[in-house]
């Protein structure tokens, strides 16, 4: 019965049935294997790079919209180039490869585990219990500028790396999507057309506005096929061909990303599919670059991987807007997993490559995750995706609607934050609901433990004050959640930087169609090559509203001549007008991700944030506050 169970968790796992955590063990590392490593230096002044990325996106500021190109940022608060080259110069004499990433704020590095040892002097200390470290040490003439070495690992040749992601996605495989439907009635109910017309996108595209001339970057773990999008595409009526989409593989190189992943590689390729999809279809005339991050050859650590792909799409500035839903697992208990770099070093060296991305008139979104605050399952509250303040971390909610499951008729009457008690883990075939029947979904939010409250969210009232219900109890033994039967009230203060910003429809009782080539085979062709198998499904998740917000945004860029820039100074303040573009769910009742509930009368909460958006009502501002210059 054991071992069945363990099957049935695994077929699960593949199918992407319920929001995940990856953990792998991979191949082992040999003292000559190829190691990529980044290095991420601190900028001029902090002080100034922070004020001029707020400045860019204030209308009484000389430098509002006055956005730099990589060129500028290096010259404004880049490393100097005789700095840079010192390092490169003592790396290259250790046979090291390295790269500049344009704003000179990091280094990238390729070569052999035992030569990235004796550059770094580096030393492997495992640890029971904690997470096993690498120490280095730098000659201190370079080491004086280093935020954070990421990626660098090294140990005994029978040790294994793991790696740990957190994919924002929740599916429901006995849900499947009517293919039979016309093309626009698919997409109203199903695709495109079913986010654009609940946040009043519609407007937008009646004025001619379909992301023409934007590029939106996908920041991912994998590929994503041709054929799938083709297939999606039709579905919902947008005839388009995939040479508008563009691949960049920022660890391993094209030949190596197409092998099956020996990870999970359902997950991650569903979760690259359906960013694809969604910014794509919403945005019909942009084009898209993925930028692919994941090796197959376990040539880096996942939190370096990210900020890799991170780093590249930045310095390469070309996407105004940019997506991910996916992360290391920054805030999570027990799911750090880079050896070099401690969690505030890395959330420091994430924060300056973001502020980078602002100051070049780059507007960042970051799925929140569908775990409400708990992120890897526990008592205390945890996120697994990036709190960054200079990301817009979108939140999911819950559309109206009624449905009969497990023989019980569950009634949403309006829109409400995504916190889903009424079905636990529903089931595609008998035993799932039994093994599985103690994980929840909800939006990922409430306060970062990592960053503190920007200036944004500062006096806006709900920061930094919450409401809350006990909904879950949490089980240690078996690290999932039962329902309590005699939830509390609590009310109180906290710090930290508040999260989610935004929110939009992210259940998989409401959800959106995916259509992906899964990992699973279903024969060999006459060249004996695998026949993949291929899925249509109905899914949810932050991992969908992120990807649309990127290509909302893309929509808006493609009627100014100027970039949005940094959204959340602008929308914190377009919050408190009058005529607010922003629809805040602050109810106490029936509005809660697991755990934060509305606050009445607020216009910020920790279940959704800002709450949902008239993008009509905010172009228009953004519009305005141009005008008002």
């Amino acid at each position: 019965m054991k071992r069945r169970n363990q099957f049935i968790i695994a077929a699960l796992s593949s199918l992407l049935f319920l929001s995940i955590g990856l953990t792998s063990k991979a191949k082992t590392v040999s003292n000559t294997h190829q190691v990529v490593v980044n290095i991420a230096f601190k900028p001029t002044s902090e002080t100034n790079l922070t004020n001029y990325v707020y400045s860019t996106v204030d209308p009484n500021s000389i430098n509002y919209h006055h956005y730099l190109t990589p060129k500028q940022f290096a010259q404004k608060f880049g490393e100097p180039n005789a700095y840079l080259s010192m390092f490169k110069e003592y790396l290259h004499k250790r046979h090291i490869k390295t790269a500049v990433y344009r704003g000179n704020l990091a280094l990238k590095l390729r070569g052999t585990q035992n030569n990235m040892d004796r550059a770094f002097h580096a030393n492997y200390h495992p640890r029971k219990g904690t997470p096993s470290r690498t120490t280095y040490r730098l000659p201190a003439k370079l080491s004086k500028q280093v935020v954070a070495v990421i990626g660098l690992y090294t140990g005994k040749p029978t040790s294994k790396r793991t790696a740990h992601s957190k994919t924002a996605l929740t599916a429901a495989l006995g849900h499947k999507p009517n293919t039979a439907l016309l093309p626009d009635a698919f997409s109203k109910k199903y695709g495109p057309l079913k986010f654009a017309t609940h946040y009043q996108l519609t407007s937008l595209y009646d004025n001619g506005l379909e992301g023409q001339g934007q590029r939106i970057g996908i920041i991912s773990d994998s590929i994503v096929h041709n054929q799938d999008l083709k297939i999606y595409w039709a579905q919902n009526g947008i005839h388009d061909n995939p040479n508008r989409i563009h691949r960049i593989y920022t660890i391993d190189n094209r030949k190596a990303m197409q092998k099956e992943s020996k990870i999970g590689g359902t997950i991650p390729k569903t979760e690259a599919a359906l960013d694809v999809e969604s910014a794509s279809s919403v945005a019909p005339k942009a084009d898209i670059d993925i930028y692919s991050g994941y090796s197959n050859n376990n040539l880096t650590s996942l939190p370096s991987a990210y900020y890799t792909s991170f780093m590249q799409a930045i310095s390469n500035d070309l996407d105004h807007q940019i997506s991910t839903s996916y992360s290391p697992a920054i805030e999570s208990l027990g799911g750090w997993d880079d050896h070099s770099a401690t969690l505030a070093n890395y959330n420091h060296a994430l924060n300056l490559l973001l502020e980078q991305a602002a100051t070049e008139g780059i507007t960042v979104f970051q799925a929140s995750g569908d775990s409400g605050p708990y992120a890897m399952g526990g008592l205390k509250e945890q996120h697994s995706f990036s709190t960054s303040p200079y990301q817009v971390i979108v939140g999911g909610t819950t559309l109206p609607y009624t449905q009969k499951i497990h023989h019980k008729t569950i009634t949403v009457t309006k829109e409400r934050a995504l916190g889903d008690i009424d079905h636990p883990s529903e089931p595609v075939f008998g035993g799932f609901y039994e093994i599985l029947k103690g994980i929840f979904h909800g939006s990922g939010g409430g306060f970062s433990a990592l960053n503190p409250t920007p200036r944004y969210q500062q006096g806006i009232p709900g920061v930094n004050t919450f409401r809350a219900i006990t909904l879950l109890n949490y089980r240690p033994q078996t690290h999932l959640y039962t329902i309590n039967p005699h939830p509390k009230i609590l009310t109180g203060t906290h710090t930290g930087r508040n999260l989610p910003d935004v929110s939009g429809n992210a259940d998989k009782q409401t959800g959106y169609a995916t259509y992906f080539s899964s990992d699973m085979s279903t024969g060999s062709d006459s060249k004996g090559k695998p026949i993949l198998k291929k899925y249509w499904l109905i899914g949810g998740g932050t991992s969908y509203t992120s990807p649309q917000m990127a290509a909302a945004n893309a929509i808006m860029n493609s009627g100014r001549t100027t970039s949005i820039g940094f959204w959340n100074p602008q929308i914190y303040k377009f919050a408190q007008q009058t005529d607010t573009p922003f629809n805040p769910l602050n109810d106490a009742n029936n509005n809660n991700n697991l755990f934060y509930t509305g606050q009445p009368g607020t216009l910020y909460n920790q279940a959704t944030g800002l709450g949902t958006i008239n993008f009509d009502k905010l172009y228009q501002d953004f519009n305005n506050q141009d005008a008002s210059q």
